[in-house]
């Protein structure tokens, strides 16, 4: 199947405007006769859920958390982008669009993201509106602050709790759409397959996590906005359920996964402190607005932070990239921190973590003005290391976070699998090999606000694909496919936990396919992990029953997807011969370790075609072409 983006012909600018008026509608009273599904409730999933409705769509929304406010949304702390210009500072939904495609390394579809900084402005306006409590100046206007990859102040922010509200106001509009009928809403249920009929996607099938019921649910159009998979890697900043489980089973029944080696290291985490701690703890990226990241220049140096003189400091981003300093961008900043780590510069247990020091911003700014823009940020610090950031530097350290790959989505968000729409994190769109922070929470509400309630009205006025009954013997299939699976599970009864198998798998990508990569690594992961998937099958115990409450079971399904997505991600990763953004492979670095880019090769989106369990999938390739920007060598010196 050839790819086909569907990107509007005309200029850039004119692009998103000139397709709204080109594309099909559905009358407003022939509207509530079609079936919407959207599964997940995180900021794209709530928002498309609950625009839909107010449309006239008939909406069944779906989440695995017992409310929709508990989306790994809220995690989003330090902000959201948009081309204001409030600081006149110089800021442009160009800057924007062409930061966001220099911050992707080169690596992201320039019609896709030019759209994203256009719609950034409405964003902005529309939470206002539902009255979302931005930071504001003293004479009321909206406070704007910097992150990385930018050398303009175009943030927004409320304190360092911005997605959690952002996820209020559309958690708000959700709920009005349910009181109104328009929504059902369907917590504490997991996706567990894609139903298509006739190359369409036509539902889903799904299980109750409280009674274990696994039941069928039909539509004319499904929309999956589940979010990333760094939880692939055991140990991330993402809550412990994130996984990737729809978006891998909506690719084994033809949706295209797209660059799923392109996974982004945060650079401001609390470090690692066991081997058998949950999960990692994101530290925002905004506060490296005022912090100043530095090491010892004397390896092995364990004095406290404190008491070493600014003489012996090496402010290591300040000194390689003047112009960005300490906001130079997330993929930059994380492997500068593990290359002076690597060199013996580390401090904090085991030498895995550098100093992010707010001394000089204390002494500039005061106490208070530090407490009214971080404070809650350092509450957090404080109740999990005992240590007062206002007082000694923080100690952080890169951890995975976002992830860039997706199912591969055209212009219209649609995946190659007509009916089956994809937004936020879930799909590849928008960030190419490294996202800009701030840019995930403008992303998800302009894909579910702005861009898929007119795109997905184009599928459903030009399709004439009837609605399947759940009868359907393709629904009645999957549905005994997801019981035998469950079964499985609990037969095994093995020695080992589910939990034991994930942290092994954390361990073998992190190590091979991690920070740094190279083809050596990865082909030994490539024998690890099917090998380890192996002795999963084996030997996983799974206690309790399928007809109540069992985490342990959900938790099963979830990781033996993460055994076999790892090796796509490896494949991809093994197969892309250069260094981009997050994805840095070590052959390919010049002498002073940055990345070096093959554009002639690798300019390309990969696109991976499932083929089997036990199969290598086919690889497609959606070509990059740019017409408003010249691919260029990045620089942020």
């Amino acid at each position: 199947m050839s790819l086909n983006a569907k990107i509007p012909s005309g200029r850039l600018a004119e692009k998103w405007s000139n397709h709204i008026k080109d594309i099909k509608l559905v009358n407003p009273n022939n509207k509530r006769k079609y079936r919407i599904i959207v599964v997940g409730t995180g900021l794209a999933g709530a928002s498309a859920a609950a625009t839909l409705s107010e449309l006239g769509y008939q909406v069944e929304c779906f989440c695995y958390q017992d409310s929709p406010r508990r989306a790994h949304s809220i995690a989003a702390q330090g902000g959201i982008n948009a081309a204001k210009n409030y600081q006149n500072d110089g800021d442009s939904v160009y800057r924007l669009f062409y930061d966001t495609i220099k911050g992707g390394d080169f690596r992201s579809r320039e019609a896709n993201v030019y759209r994203l900084a256009e719609i950034s402005t409405n964003i902005i306006d529309h939470c206002v509106a539902q009255g979302i409590p931005f930071a504001r100046e003293y004479g009321g206007y909206l406070a704007n602050r910097s992150f990385g990859g930018a050398q303009v102040s175009r943030t927004f922010y409320a304190r360092g709790q911005t997605g959690q509200q952002l996820l209020l106001g559309a958690y708000s509009a959700l709920c009005k759409q349910i009181e109104g009928g328009g929504v059902t809403m369907r917590p504490r249920t997991e996706m567990l397959d894609l139903v298509v009929i006739d190359g369409h996607a036509k539902g889903i099938v799904v299980r109750d996590l409280v009674s274990g019921k696994i039941t069928s649910h039909v539509a004319d159009a499904v929309v999956l906005a589940t979010g990333g998979y760094s939880n692939v890697y055991d140990l991330s900043t993402n809550a412990r359920g994130c996984n990737v489980t729809a978006a891998y089973r909506a690719y084994k029944k033809g949706a295209y996964f797209a660059n799923p080696c392109f996974t982004q290291i945060h650079p401001t985490c609390i470090p690692i402190s066991g081997d058998y701690q949950s999960k990692l703890t994101l530290m925002s990226e905004s506060l490296r607005n005022d912090g100043r990241i530095w090491v010892p220049k004397k390896k092995g140096d364990d004095r406290p932070p404190n008491e070493i003189p600014e003489e012996e400091r090496d402010y290591y981003l300040e000194r390689k990239y003047p112009s960005y300093g300490n906001l130079a961008p997330r993929d930059i900043a994380s492997r500068s921190a593990k290359e002076v780590c690597d060199q013996g510069h580390g401090v904090g247990p085991g030498g895995f973590g550098v100093y992010l020091d707010f001394k000089d911003a204390i002494q500039r700014l005061g106490r208070q003005v530090i407490k009214e823009r971080y404070g809650n940020l350092f509450e957090m610090y404080r109740n999990i290391t005992g240590e007062n950031a206002y007082e000694v530097p923080m100690r952080i350290y890169p951890a995975t976070h976002y992830t860039m790959g997706g199912l591969w989505v055209d212009y219209n968000l649609m995946s190659n699998l007509p009916g089956l729409f994809v937004i936020g994190e879930a799909n590849f769109s928008d960030h190419g090999a490294n996202r800009l922070g701030a840019s995930a929470l403008m992303q998800g509400l302009a894909d579910g606000y702005f861009i898929l309630p007119y795109t997905i009205g184009d599928y459903l006025a030009t399709q004439r694909q009837p609605r399947p009954s759940s009868d359907h013997s393709a629904f009645k299939e999957a549905e005994k496919n997801v019981s035998e699976q469950t079964k499985c599970f609990l037969s095994i009864q093995g020695e080992r936990t589910v939990q034991s198998f994930h942290r092994e798998l954390g361990t073998i990508v992190w190590n091979l396919a991690g920070m740094a990569r190279n083809e050596a690594g990865l082909k030994e992961a490539l024998t690890k992990i099917p090998e380890l998937r192996n002795e999963f099958w084996r030997n996983v115990k799974v206690p309790g029953d399928d007809d109540t409450i069992n985490q342990q079971l959900e938790k099963a399904g979830r990781v033996a997807d993460f055994l076999e997505f790892a090796e796509l991600l490896c494949y991809d990763a093994l197969t892309r011969e250069e260094s981009c953004g997050g994805h840095f492979r070590e052959e390919h670095q010049d002498d002073n370790g940055e990345a070096i880019r093959d554009d002639a090769t690798f300019s390309h989106v990969s696109a991976w075609e499932f083929q089997g369990n036990d199969a290598k999938p086919t690889l497609h390739q959606e070509p990059l072409e740019y017409t408003e920007v010249k691919m260029a060598t990045r620089s942020y010196k």
